[in-house]
């Protein structure tokens, strides 16, 4: 299994679950060293207040559910939201 798999596929469902055009997000995980990832977060332009929320408590709690997802994986993990 490659490294933040895991954090892959729940920033994934997370997202897709949150948005009105699930077709559009996109997640690539980025190794940032040998026990961190970074998930970079693509969606349409539309629906990028609703993934980050009043006063970013969505994006917030993305990635809080991130953190524990790479924890099943031993490694530390961040969520970047990107235009």
């Amino acid at each position: 299994m490659p490294k933040g798999e895991i954090v892959d596929r729940v920033v994934r469902y997370v997202v897709s679950e949150i948005v009105a055009d699930p077709g559009a997000v996109e997640v690539t995980v980025v190794e940032q060293g040998p026990s961190e990832v970074v998930a970079e977060v693509h969606t349409a332009k539309s629906d990028m207040g609703r993934v980050i929320g009043r006063r970013g408590r969505v994006a917030r709690a993305i990635r809080v559910v991130a953190q524990a997802a790479a924890d099943e994986e031993g490694l530390t993990a961040g969520v970047e939201f990107i235009d």
